[in-house]
């Protein structure tokens, strides 16, 4: 891995959140509050996402980034939060990967 890969995964995703939102962007964050069983990432991991799709951090080690991500869009359009679930009983996790055989809840919100 590159230094500047190193630096990324270092960048808290809430410090990318304020210094996107100054920059005039349309900002949402996504927040694991609730994991069961085998989860990818810890309660407080933090993915933060612009009207564009571009990202930072992780709710879930990449295995449902790609669904929180568009579920954030459609967020940042609406503005209504939303409380997305993943598990591997859950059609929907095994079609984006959380084969893990935890479950996770993700809390999308639009930033001021």
């Amino acid at each position: 891995m590159d230094q500047s890969a190193a630096l990324d995964d270092a960048i808290d995703p809430l410090i990318v959140a304020e210094t996107w939102k100054n920059e005039g962007r349309n900002v949402a964050i996504a927040t694991v509050v609730e994991t069961w069983g085998s989860a990818p990432r810890p309660v407080g991991s933090h993915l933060v996402i612009d009207a564009e799709g571009n990202f930072q951090g992780s709710v879930s080690g990449g295995c449902v980034e790609g669904a929180v991500v568009a579920e954030a869009i459609d967020i940042l359009e609406s503005g209504k939060p939303r409380l997305l679930e993943f598990g591997v009983a859950d059609e929907t996790a095994w079609q984006v990967g959380l084969s893990c055989g935890g479950r996770i809840s993700v809390y999308v919100e639009r930033l001021g």
